[in-house]
């Protein structure tokens, strides 16, 4: 069974930073990795939203509202995918959640979900 775990959440004033993790793991010692992934975000009482998406090849794409803002990226060993978000502003605050197809020796390919990490912009 792979897990998707966010960390890097937190609370930040409005035009600060912070940089989000999304690490894959297995307890079987299988060989796997991520392929793509998504950022999305949910605020209260707001559905959830796509934030930024990167390929296996590390082709990146982003909403509108964060472009220029925030960076997707791959992490070495294809298990980690990052959100650099810059210039953050109170609209920004949210619960932020991956989801990634993760490939696996055993289990093949399957799409998964992190639990999800809080991020507050204070303005």
């Amino acid at each position: 069974q792979v897990r998707l775990e966010e960390s890097g959440g937190g609370l930040v004033q409005a035009g600060g930073s912070l940089r989000l993790s999304c690490e894959a793991s297995t307890t079987s010692g299988s060989v796997f990795r991520i392929t793509r992934a998504d950022w999305y975000r949910q605020a209260p009482g707001k559905q959830r939203e796509l934030v930024a998406s990167i390929t296996r090849s590390g082709s990146a794409d982003y909403a509108d509202f964060v472009k220029g803002r925030f960076t997707i990226s791959r992490g070495n060993f294809d298990i980690t995918v990052y959100l650099q978000m810059n210039s953050l502003e109170s609209e920004d605050t949210a619960v932020y959640y991956c989801n990634a197809d993760v490939w696996h020796a055993v289990t093949g390919t399957r799409n998964y979900w992190g639990q999800g990490t809080q991020v507050t912009v204070s303005s």
